[in-house]
């Protein structure tokens, strides 16, 4: 709301410096700062209410033994998260963005999801929680009112079923007729591999700041001509306005991380790690990317990857044995190193180093195209 009372003053009394509250950089900058702020501000605040009212982490029989130790740690801190973006959107950001909305529609109910999946499974003693077809009902939702609202919308005109195609220059794909069907597999699984990921003290929120940032300049650089022209990417006017989300959305989870890390006072749940990974998804989605996602997404592929191998193969030994094997210790990867031997921050700061590597790559990939 900020940006368009800062907007209607410049317009009509044109005070001196009231122009900079045009550009994306700045209000990026006041948001990710905003977020930032808020996040330390309501994070012991929302990590006391968890406590007194006895929200914690219930004991998993089905991850590590030395993992039990931390029952009881509060859950449900994605609330942190989502109240630390959604303000600073709300007073930086242009609104009525059709990238905006979708983006903070998305994000909302993927943490709607995930809320009631943690209050059933933590508050309610249900012990899986949300039904798992129930979850996924939920994602394909929100994956046909985006997929649906690009597919028609006039500002996706003629580009609404491209997308970049990585490494290879003058190459665009094209969904076609399964292009709808293809955003809510895509929601769906980035939602699920970031809960999936997040498993060890400040490994989700770290990985999403770090692939955040990479979106950032994405978003940015595809809604400048001269960008866009010069890195020879769709051109989509006004979804530079994805950066002031973006960057609270960095702000927010970096100053969740502040309680998250190693050893966490709280954990985001699947209030979320399901608003993240959704979030990831629909950003890739509305900037045209969505073929780079396994590679910028690469930890959080891998982790993936690791839980369908891991099962596939047991059953697969199973039927054909008569004894169930399986590749790694245990799944997700991450857990594999833990039981390897591997402290658990080393794992975390590995797989950051990782992330940033496979960042790094996602944005150099369209030079060397």
């Amino acid at each position: 709301m900020l940006y368009y009372l800062f907007e209607y003053i410049n317009k009509v009394y044109s005070p001196p410096g009231f122009d900079i509250f045009r550009f994306l950089t700045f209000r990026s900058a006041l948001a990710a700062m905003t977020s930032l702020f808020m996040a330390f501000y309501l994070g012991p605040k929302i990590i006391r209410v968890l406590q007194r009212h006895q929200i914690g982490e219930a004991k998993k029989a089905d991850g590590p033994k030395f993992h039990w130790s931390k029952a009881g740690t509060p859950t449900m801190g994605g609330l942190i998260i989502i109240f630390s973006v959604i303000v600073p959107v709300i007073l930086w950001a242009d609104i009525k963005s059709i990238y905006i909305i979708l983006i903070l529609i998305g994000t909302l109910w993927l943490s709607g999801v995930g809320f009631l999946d943690d209050y059933l499974k933590v508050i309610k003693k249900y012990p899986n929680g949300l039904i798992a077809r129930y979850k996924l009902l939920g994602q394909i939702i929100i994956g046909l009112i985006v997929g649906v609202t690009i597919y028609f919308a006039p500002e996706f005109k003629d580009i609404s079923t491209l997308t970049t195609f990585p490494f290879l220059k003058n190459v665009n794909f094209d969904f076609s007729f399964l292009y709808i069907p293809a955003v809510v597999f895509i929601i769906a699984a980035t939602s699920n591999a970031v809960n999936l990921t997040d498993g060890l003290d400040g490994l989700a929120a770290g990985l999403i700041a770090i692939v955040m940032i990479a979106l950032a300049l994405l978003s940015y650089f595809s809604g400048n001509a001269i960008f866009a022209n010069y890195l020879n990417i769709i051109y989509l006017p006004g979804s530079g306005e994805l950066t002031v989300f973006i960057a609270a959305l960095v702000g927010a989870s970096l100053g969740f991380l502040w309680f998250n890390t190693y050893p966490a006072q709280v954990f985001m749940g699947d209030t979320g790690s399901l608003a993240l990974g959704g979030a990831f998804g629909i950003i890739a989605v509305l900037i045209k990317k969505e073929l780079f996602i396994p590679i910028l997404g690469g930890i959080f592929f891998m982790e993936t990857i690791s839980v369908i191998i891991q099962r596939l193969y047991f059953k697969y030994t199973k039927k054909k044995y008569g004894e169930g094997k399986r590749i790694f210790k245990m799944a997700p990867i991450h857990h594999h190193f833990e039981i390897l031997g591997w402290q658990e921050p080393k794992i975390v700061v590995r797989f950051y180093i990782i992330g940033i590597i496979l960042a790094i790559i996602s944005l150099v990939s369209f030079k060397i195209r």
